[in-house]
């Protein structure tokens, strides 16, 4: 059974950081590339990150360049997405995903499964 779980959230400050988790079960996760999304309240889901099946490829959306680093650790079957310079504009629910390849494109319809996803609120 195929899983992501994400992990990692809750309240920081403006200025402050958190570190995300998502762990892969019952998939060949060094095959797929991960993409973070998240979805505020009101608004559209919006991808934000994504890195390669290998991790040598990286990808961010343009609100977050310079503030996010996403990595992975295969022989943990764990994608990290670092968040620093958190803004409010940050605070939404945040999830992870996974497809089959060796490439990041951070589409949200290009994904084959989802986790249920991690809240990450910035207030001061």
């Amino acid at each position: 059974q195929v899983q992501l779980v994400e992990s990692g959230g809750g309240l920081v400050q403006p200025g402050g950081s958190l570190r995300l988790s998502c762990a892969g079960t019952g998939f060949t996760f060094d095959y797929y590339f991960i993409g973070w999304f998240r979805q505020a309240p009101g608004k559209e889901r919006e991808g934000v990150s994504c890195i390669s099946s290998s991790g040598g490829s990286t990808n961010y959306a343009d609100s977050v360049k310079g503030r996010f680093t996403i990595s992975r650790d295969n022989a943990k079957n764990t994608v990290y997405l670092q968040m620093n310079s958190l803004k409010p504009e940050d605070t939404a629910v945040y999830y992870c995903a996974a497809a089959l390849g060796d490439w990041v494109l951070l589409k949200g319809s290009a994904m084959d499964y989802w986790g249920k996803g991690t809240l990450v609120t910035v207030s001061s």
